[in-house]
C-alpha cells in the first residue's frame, strides 16, 4: 500500500463521525485492515452490546514491556455548535487543520499510524504497543476492558503516552473525577398547602448549597496544591431538573455533580459528606412530613488522578521523547491515571491544545501534527536502542 502521512491519515479519522453516544466500529475496522496491511496484528476489546471496541496492537518483540502509545477514538458532539466548516470532513487553512476531534484527539491518532513503517523498518529492542480506546469522553469507561485484560500480562510497558493535547508540552499530573447523580424523593400536594408537602427541588436546593460550602472548604490555602489551575479540588452542580407545574409541590428533583480532586485527594468524601448532610439534617424534617421521601446518591462514573513523580523514570523518557523538561500539569482528566493505576508509570504529551477542543472550529495546526511526527521519530528511534 502507499505510504500515508500523518494529515492523510487524519484526514480519514476525521470522516469517522465517532460522537461518544455513536459506534466506532467503522473507524476501529479501518485502522485494524490498516495495520494488517502493514503486516501488524491488532486485538479488539468490545462493549457488551458489541457496538464499540478498543484496540490495542504490539510493534516489534513480546516477551518485555514497551512504550504504550494511547489515545481515544471518540468525539464530543458538535450539536448546536456554530461550525463554519464541515466538523466531519478535515479542511486546510492558512496553516491550521479543522475538524471535529483534530486536537481532541485523532491528530495524535493520526501521527502515531503514520509512524507505524518506521517502527517496522527499525529492529526494535523494547516494543511499541498502540491502545486506542472507546467512551473516554464520557467518563474514561471504555478503556477498562482493555486494561484489565494487560495487567494479566506477564510484561507490562516500561511508560504509557497518553496523546492528549498539550501543545506538545510534557505533562506528569491532573486531577481526577467524580461524577454524581441525586435524587430527591418529596411529596407533592397542591401548592395552596405548600406545608403539608415536601418540596423536592427546595431540598435539593439545600443538598447544592452545602457542595458550595464543601467547596468552599477545599478551596482554603491549606488544601492547594500550586501545580494545579485551580490549585484545590473544585465541586460544582451541572445540570437539574424537577417539577411539574407551578402550582404543585414538586415529587421530585434530581441534580448532577461532580468533583475534580487534586491527586491524592479522594473524592468520595465529598459524596459521604453530602450524605451524612442529608442523613442527619433534611431527611429527619422530610420524613416528619412524609415516612417515604428519601435522598439517593447514584456514581455516575470516575477516574483517578495522576502524578507521575518528576524524578521518576517515566519522567525521564518523557523529557527524552518530548524534547523537554519543563513538565507542567492539565485542568482536564485523561485515561493517564487509569494507566498509571494498572501499574503502567504514565506521561501525558500530544499535539494541539485543549484551548480548541470541544469547540466549533476544532483544530490543530500543521506544525503541531509535523512536531508530534518527529516525537514518534524520537520514540522509534529510543526504541530501537539508538538513543
Amino acid at each position: 500500500m502507499n505510504e500515508l502521512t500523518s494529515r492523510d491519515l487524519l484526514e480519514r479519522l476525521i470522516g469517522f463521525a465517532t460522537v461518544s453516544r455513536d459506534s466506532n466500529l467503522e473507524l476501529i475496522g479501518f485502522i485494524r485492515t490498516y495495520l494488517a496491511e502493514l503486516g501488524v496484528e491488532s486485538e479488539l476489546f468490545y462493549n457488551d452490546e458489541r457496538t464499540k471496541a478498543n484496540l490495542f496492537a504490539t510493534i516489534g518483540p513480546r516477551d518485555r514491556g514497551g512504550i504504550v502509545l494511547s489515545g481515544h477514538t471518540d468525539v464530543v458532539p458538535v450539536d448546536g455548535q456554530p461550525w463554519t466548516v464541515d466538523a466531519f470532513r478535515l479542511t486546510e487553512k492558512e496553516g491550521r487543520l479543522y475538524g471535529r476531534g483534530t486536537a481532541d484527539m485523532k491528530g495524535f491518532l493520526a501521527s502515531v499510524l503514520a509512524a507505524v513503517p518506521r517502527f517496522l523498518e527499525r529492529e526494535l529492542k523494547l516494543p511499541v504497543h498502540l491502545a486506542f480506546s472507546y467512551d473516554e469522553e464520557v467518563g474514561c469507561l471504555g478503556v477498562r476492558p482493555m486494561l484489565a485484560e494487560l495487567e494479566k500480562r506477564t510484561h507490562k510497558p516500561v511508560l504509557c503516552l497518553i496523546g492528549e493535547p498539550t501543545a506538545l508540552k510534557p505533562v506528569l499530573g491532573h486531577k481526577g473525577k467524580l461524577a454524581m447523580r441525586c435524587q430527591v424523593k418529596g411529596a407533592p400536594c397542591h401548592s395552596a398547602y405548600a406545608p403539608y408537602g415536601v418540596n423536592a427541588i427546595q431540598y435539593a436546593a439545600r443538598l447544592i448549597n452545602r457542595l458550595e460550602e464543601i467547596g468552599e472548604q477545599l478551596a482554603q490555602p491549606e488544601h492547594h496544591d500550586e501545580r494545579f489551575d485551580p490549585p484545590y479540588s473544585t465541586v460544582q452542580a451541572g445540570v437539574i431538573k424537577g417539577g411539574r407545574a407551578l402550582n404543585i409541590v414538586p415529587a421530585e428533583c434530581e441534580f448532577d455533580f461532580e468533583v475534580r480532586a487534586l491527586p491524592g485527594f479522594d473524592a468520595n468524601r465529598v459524596a459521604d459528606e453530602l450524605q451524612t448532610y442529608a442523613q442527619a439534617e433534611l431527611l429527619p424534617k422530610m420524613r416528619a412530613v412524609k415516612s417515604d421521601t428519601d435522598i439517593r446518591l447514584e456514581p455516575l462514573s470516575a477516574y483517578p488522578g495522576l502524578a507521575t513523580p518528576p524524578e521518576s523514570e517515566a519522567a525521564r523518557l518523557l523529557a527524552l521523547l518530548s524534547g523537554s523538561t519543563e513538565f507542567g500539569t492539565v485542568a482536564f482528566g485523561t485515561e493517564g491515571g487509569l494507566f498509571n493505576q494498572a501499574g503502567i508509570p504514565t506521561i501525558v504529551c500530544g499535539p494541539g491544545s485543549m484551548d480548541q477542543g470541544h469547540k466549533p472550529d476544532e483544530y490543530v495546526t500543521v506544525e503541531q501534527l509535523r512536531d508530534c511526527d518527529s516525537m514518534m521519530e524520537r520514540i522509534a528511534s529510543y526504541a530501537a536502542g539508538a538513543v
